[in-house]
C-alpha cells in the first residue's frame, strides 16, 4: 500500500494483511498466553495479549484498538481514492496529447500535399515559359529562311542558339521539379500511412481511457462507499483527528512506525513513544509530522516441534 507516494507496507506482505484484516500478525503456529491481560484500560477489543482467531494460522499478540485499525483502513481507502481520483484527471489530458499528436501529423501530410501542389505549379509555370521560347524559335526559323545579308543569317542564328539553350534550361529545371515530386509523392504516401495508422491507434487508446475512468469513477464510487462505512464506526473523536492531519499533511493522516522511526517523516521516536505505539492499543501521534503511528508485528516463524493436529 502506498500512501501520497510513500510506501508504507507492501500489500503482499503477509503480516500486514493479516494485521489488517484481524489486528494480529500471521503464523502457523499457536501460543497461549501464561497470564492473560486483565487491564480494564484496555477495553473490551484489547482483552488478552494472545488471542486465537477462527483462523488457525493467525497468531495475535495484541488486539488492535478499533478506532486505530478503522483508521489504517480508512487511510487506505482515502489514498485508492485519491489514486483513482488523480488518474480520472490524467485521462483528460493524456487524450489531449494523444489529439495534439494526431494534428501534428495532419498537418505534416497537409504540408507534404502544399508543397507537392507547389511543385506542380512551378512545373506547369516553366512549361509555359519552354512553350513560349518553342513559339519564338519557330518564329526565328522561319525568318531564318527571309534573311538577305550574313549579318543577318548571323543575327538570327545568335537567336535561335540562344532559345535553344533556354528552352534545355527550362528542360532541365522541369526534370528537377519531376524528381522533386517523385521524392515528395513518396513521402506523402509514408505520411499518410503514418497518419492513417495513428488514426487507429488513438482511436483505440481513447476507447480505452474512456472505459478505464468509467471504470475508476465506478470504482471510486464503492471506495467512497465503504469510506463512509468505516468513518461510521469511528469515534467522533478519532474521526476529528484523522482529518485534521489529513488537511495538514497532504491526506496522509496515518504512518507506520517501524525500527523506530516514523517511515513517513523518518524522525525516531523516542523509545517510550515507540513502545505504546507497538502495542496499538491508542491513538499515539508522531512528535515531528503528528500523523497517527501504527506497528506491524513481524510474522512469527514456524515452529518446527508444533503439533501437527489431532
Amino acid at each position: 500500500m502506498v500512501l501520497s507516494g510513500t510506501s508504507v507496507v507492501k500489500d503482499s506482505d503477509a503480516a500486514f494483511a493479516a494485521f489488517m484484516e484481524h489486528g494480529c500478525a500471521a503464523s502457523s503456529t499457536l501460543e497461549v498466553p501464561s497470564t492473560p491481560s486483565n487491564d480494564p484500560a484496555r477495553g473490551a477489543a484489547n482483552v488478552g495479549v494472545l488471542s486465537r482467531d477462527r483462523n488457525p494460522e493467525i497468531r495475535c499478540y495484541h488486539t488492535v484498538n478499533p478506532d486505530l485499525q478503522h483508521l489504517m483502513q480508512l487511510q487506505q481507502l482515502d489514498t485508492e481514492i485519491d489514486g483513482m481520483r488523480r488518474r480520472i484527471a490524467e485521462i483528460p489530458a493524456l487524450q489531449d496529447a494523444m489529439n495534439v499528436r494526431f494534428a501534428d501529423q495532419q498537418a505534416a501530410v497537409a504540408a507534404i500535399k502544399q508543397r507537392l501542389a507547389d511543385n506542380q505549379a512551378l512545373r506547369r509555370d516553366i512549361e509555359k515559359d519552354v512553350a513560349a521560347v518553342q513559339t519564338r524559335l519557330s518564329r526565328y526559323k522561319d525568318q531564318l529562311m527571309e534573311v538577305k545579308t550574313n549579318k543577318e543569317y548571323q543575327a538570327m542564328q545568335h537567336e535561335i542558339a540562344s532559345a535553344q539553350d533556354a528552352i534545355r534550361a527550362h528542360e532541365d529545371r522541369i526534370l528537377e521539379r519531376m524528381e522533386e515530386a517523385e521524392g515528395l509523392a513518396a513521402e506523402l504516401k509514408a505520411a499518410e500511412a503514418e497518419l492513417k495508422r495513428q488514426e487507429t491507434s488513438v482511436s483505440a487508446e481513447r476507447t480505452v481511457l474512456d472505459a478505464e475512468a468509467a471504470a475508476l469513477e465506478t470504482q471510486a464510487e464503492e471506495k467512497q462507499a465503504a469510506r463512509a462505512s468505516v468513518a461510521a464506526r469511528l469515534s467522533p473523536a478519532a474521526l476529528r483527528l484523522f482529518e485534521h492531519v489529513a488537511r495538514q499533511r497532504k491526506g496522509q493522516a496515518v504512518a507506520e512506525a517501524r525500527d523506530g522511526i516514523c517511515t513517513v517523516c523518518h524522525v525516531r521516536l523516542r523509545p517510550q513513544v515507540f513502545n505504546e505505539v507497538r502495542r496499538n492499543e491508542s491513538l499515539i501521534q508522531c512528535e515531528s509530522c503528528l500523523r497517527i503511528l501504527y506497528f506491524v508485528p513481524a510474522a512469527a516463524p514456524e515452529s518446527a516441534s508444533s503439533p501437527t493436529g489431532s
